[in-house]
């Protein structure tokens, strides 16, 4: 799992990235702190579903060439568990371990919620809330999902508002879809390093009080 967040960026992009916070933070004195995570959740039912969605068909196919036609007798039904419950194990591993396929047996509401939770635990983990003016701000990008959420402290929250942010999020997925996440994130920290210069402006004896990158 966690090679999807190592082989989203590589270190030449991960350098791009930082440098791009650092750019921004000198015209505010807000903090901006991109997050790249490989998922949000791991999503256990999605192996479950998987893999009796798949060991299904497969198993009665099985069956009937192993036991004749289906449902006649009492023995099909013993040899379909047992053909059932070896290939559910193999597709269950198999859903578990291949994250496109995993993807199709997840709804994009549980994958919302999840993305949303990820980034709220990200958020106070990493101490965003702890700035001096309250004005740090989470740009939460979660490899697996597709999915992007901004996470602004109560000090932005009160001069900002929250749409403003959906732009940053179209835009970053946009590039991500066109497999140019480095520079669509470099230009999204560069727009939010506007936004906030606007309301914070950098104060006498500012400091860099958060990681400019985070990769879990």
């Amino acid at each position: 799992m966690k090679n999807l967040a190592e082989k989203f960026l590589n270190a030449e992009e991960q350098e791009s990235i930082r440098a791009a916070v650092s750019k921004a933070e000198k015209k505010t004195s807000g903090e901006i702190v991109p997050m790249i995570v490989p998922a949000s959740y791991h999503y256990p039912m999605a192996d479950v579903l998987g893999g009796v969605s798949l060991a299904l068909p497969i198993s009665i196919v099985l069956t009937y060439i192993l036991g004749g036609i289906l449902w006649v007798g009492s023995n099909n039904m013993w040899v379909f568990m047992g053909v059932f419950g070896v290939v559910f194990v193999v597709f269950y591993r198999v859903v578990q371990r291949v994250w496109p396929l995993k993807r199709v047996f997840i709804s994009n509401r549980e994958i919302e919620e999840e993305v949303q939770e990820a980034a709220l635990i990200g958020f106070f983990k990493e101490e965003l809330f702890r700035t001096r003016d309250e004005t740090g701000i989470l740009i939460f990008i979660s490899v697996f999902e597709h999915r992007v959420w901004v996470l602004a402290d109560r000090g932005i929250n009160a001069k900002v508002d929250k749409g403003q942010w959906d732009g940053i999020v179209a835009h970053i997925v946009t590039g991500i879809k066109k497999g140019q996440p480095a520079d669509a994130i470099c230009e999204a920290i560069n727009e939010v390093g506007g936004i906030l210069s606007e309301h914070f402006p950098v104060r006498d004896g500012d400091v860099d009080e958060l990681d400019n990158l985070i990769i879990s």
